[in-house]
């Protein structure tokens, strides 16, 4: 979509709110959009957005390790959805959406980041 995605950003964010308002922060809504397709094995493989969320959680985890209070990320979003603005072609979600037949197909980035969940971010 042309939009600069850079994981310091949410690092240097997280830590202007609580330099100015001292309270915890949460992340309400983060994520990127990609080109993300079923191959022919069946999986969708977005290692671009496994590369995303690597970034960006070791930098909201870096502002956790500095002391920051992170009560918690949510990511954007579980399943693709209708972009206002573009759309259906961007694909924003953990789980790909067949629109012609609903079926749901959980992308590679879905299980890492269930993985990151599971061990509360200790491989970042």
């Amino acid at each position: 979509m042309g939009w600069v995605v850079d994981g310091r950003c949410l690092y240097w964010t997280v830590r202007q709110y609580w330099e100015r308002y001292h309270l915890p922060v949460m992340v309400t809504e983060n994520g990127m959009a990609a080109d993300d397709k079923v191959s022919a094995d069946g999986a969708c493989h977005d290692g671009e957005r496994i590369a995303f969320l690597d970034e960006f959680l070791s930098n909201l985890k870096r502002a956790a390790d500095e002391g920051i209070p992170v009560l918690g990320y949510q990511h954007w979003s579980i399943m693709d959805n209708f972009e206002w603005n573009e759309g259906y072609t961007p694909r924003f979600g953990l789980i790909h959406i067949d629109y012609e037949t609903q079926k749901r197909t959980l992308k590679d980035s879905a299980q890492h980041y269930a993985e990151i969940i599971r061990t509360n971010g200790e491989q970042l």
